[in-house]
């Protein structure tokens, strides 16, 4: 083996100025949502539990380390190739581009040697994959992407996960923090580089660092421990559904099981979490997300693990029971259909709201019957899907920094409860927020909440279209295939067309992203009529889903499934022949109310009248 260098160098020390690129049989791009999330969640937790607002930017410097593993770099002449580590540097790469989105025109601090350097008059990215360049040129330039079907599977997921970016960052970052968090990331933010000047060395060093001397998983410490406590002649069986439950979670998804350890306990046992100040030590809510194993261990009486029976009954009936139901919750959120019963998990779960899984799981009693448990199930998902949407309409964030108080205060007091008294405290719950469902006309689109609007908007919708009879269209509205949806303006951006409406036109502006100025229609729509006259489009949106049809006059007529709707809850459709700046605040307060119906807190009320077989 020739020489190996190794050393901790900063984010900036590694990006700035240099070239990688990346042999062909490894140049697939395949992080999820899910490896996104836990890197964006560790880092701004990082940082956030440092920064305060009064500080002075060269305070950074003395912000605590970062540590973001290890790369393998082999490095032969000029040339850089990524050995182990380019998931984490394209996602670097897609965040520091994120981050340069946010600054709007601000150089301070200068981001962009970075991303791409100029030699020779030519700009080229630092993470030089061919394949990847129009798409990183498009996000780079503030621009919108979509693939085309001969794109790499790599370059949907840079789209998809550049777009999580913007749900998943927390908002404390992205104002007056955001500088610091740019310099703490920059340079504050450590990756050991191992470098080697051959093919070879790389490769065995690669090897040896993921396939020698293994170190068990949590998840093997927790069976080992578990196990170990049952008597002999009882151990077979208790490892043998071990063994099948956790193939089953681990085909659902990579960490899936361990995943569902954390899920468990928290929504079961989980007494204490960290206090919301600098400083404040990990609980048990933190405790649980960082080493279960050690965790559990340490909490066996609150598991009742006392003696051979007590460890056999743990993995016999509690295991058995809330892996099983974790399996169906986590399934649902993925099935290429609605899956009855679990629909607003899934809505949830398309937010990206990870945090309703403790919850779900809460009120669960180990040994009832599986209708009982989905209707509990639905009770709390469509708590969370009220609480989400009316954030989400009043402009709140619902990362799940700021919501893990809330959500984990709820999860603590609806365990075990019944069906009846459940209902009861999430109704109750639920007044006690502040925010309420189409309580404002004023809800706009803007680039924070675009995503999320589109989702809302789905649901609006989808339930227009269910309602007056027709079949559920929110995955096809939401899922990208085979049509793709985009949020549509009634209004075509020319101001001139409305000049006598608005002086400036950054008041148009405002006033066209106004709720009420908004559908979701096929992509190719807007691309074909997106900028004529309202008056033009008109007979175009008749042919869409009822929620734009209702515009035209010709939708109330001959068309029965939806008059009865109209009727039947009095909501006020009506059609417009001019869309002026007062019909938007019209057709506003309409879509305020048919979100009141969607996401009306009285559902939750329910008697213990059992589901019929």
């Amino acid at each position: 083996m020739k020489e190996i260098h190794g050393e901790a160098r900063s984010v900036a020390e590694i990006l700035k100025g240099a070239k990688y690129t990346i042999d062909y049989y490894q140049r697939d791009y395949k992080w999820e949502e899910k490896q996104l999330r836990e890197l964006i969640d560790d880092l701004s937790e990082q940082f956030l539990d440092a920064y305060d607002p009064t500080h002075q930017r060269e305070a950074v410097q003395t912000y605590p380390f970062y540590f973001l593993g290890s790369i393998v770099i082999s490095e032969k002449g000029a040339q850089r190739f990524i050995v182990d580590g380019q998931q984490r540097l394209t996602t670097l790469t897609l965040l520091l581009t994120y981050l340069r989105k946010l600054q709007n025109g601000h150089q301070e601090p200068n981001i962009d040697e970075l991303i791409l350097s100029n030699a020779f008059g030519k700009k080229s990215f630092n993470l030089d994959v061919e394949d990847r360049v129009a798409c990183m040129t498009a996000l780079f330039e503030g621009e919108e992407f979509n693939p085309s079907p001969a794109d790499s599977d790599s370059v949907r997921n840079l789209v998809d996960r550049y777009d999580d970016i913007g749900e998943l960052l927390p908002e404390q970052i992205q104002g007056a923090a955001l500088p610091y968090f740019i310099d703490w990331l920059q340079y504050r933010v450590k990756i050991i580089q191992i470098t080697a000047y051959s093919d070879d060395d790389a490769y065995t060093i690669f090897e040896t660092m993921n396939d020698r001397g293994l170190q068990l998983r949590p998840v093997d410490m927790l069976k080992g421990y578990l196990l170990a406590g049952i008597g002999e002649d009882a151990r077979r069986p208790a490892a043998d559904l071990w063994r099948h439950r956790i193939h089953e979670l681990a085909s659902l998804g990579k960490e899936f099981d361990a995943d569902f350890f954390k899920a468990w306990f928290r929504s079961q046992y989980a007494e204490t979490i960290r206090e919301g100040r600098k400083g404040a030590v990990p609980m048990d809510y933190e405790k649980i997300g960082t080493e279960f194993h050690r965790w559990l261990r340490s909490n066996a009486a609150l598991a009742g693990l006392d003696g051979s029976a007590g460890y056999s009954r743990f993995i016999h009936k509690n295991f058995e029971f809330y892996s099983r139901h974790f399996a169906r919750i986590m399934a649902a959120t993925k099935d290429p259909a609605l899956v009855p019963g679990f629909e607003r998990v899934r809505y949830n779960a398309d937010h990206q709201f990870t945090l309703q899984v403790p919850m779900l799981l809460a009120p669960l009693v180990v040994g009832e019957d599986d209708a009982t448990a989905v209707r509990k199930i639905g009770l709390v998902a469509n708590f969370v899907d009220i609480l989400l949407s009316r954030r989400i309409w009043n402009h709140r964030s619902i990362d799940g920094r700021t919501l893990r108080y809330r959500t984990f205060l709820v999860t603590k007091a609806i365990r075990g409860q019944d069906l009846s008294t459940l209902g009861r405290t999430l109704y109750d719950a639920l007044n006690q927020e502040a925010e309420r469902t189409g309580g404002t006309e004023r809800l706009r689109l803007n680039q924070q909440n675009r995503r999320h609007l589109h989702r809302l908007l789905a649901r609006l919708t989808d339930y227009v279209e269910v309602q007056s009879g027709g079949s559920s269209t929110y995955l096809q509205m939401t899922s990208g295939s085979p049509v793709k949806y985009e949020i549509e303006h009634i209004w075509a951006n020319h101001p001139r067309r409305y000049s006598k409406e608005f002086e400036h036109t950054a008041d148009f502006a405002d006033h066209r992203n106004l709720v009420g100025d908004l559908l979701l229609l096929p992509k190719k729509f807007n691309a074909s009529y997106g900028d004529m006259t309202y008056e033009k489009k008109l007979p175009h949106y008749n042919v869409q889903n009822l929620l734009a049809r209702s515009l035209d006059k010709q939708c109330y007529q001959n068309n029965p499934g939806f008059r009865q709707f109209v009727d039947r809850t009095g909501l006020p459709f009506r059609s417009y022949d001019a869309f002026t700046a007062e019909a938007i605040l019209d057709r506003g307060k309409l879509y305020a109310q048919i979100a009141q119906h969607i996401w009306n807190p009285d559902d939750l009320l329910v008697d213990e009248t059992p589901c019929p077989s």
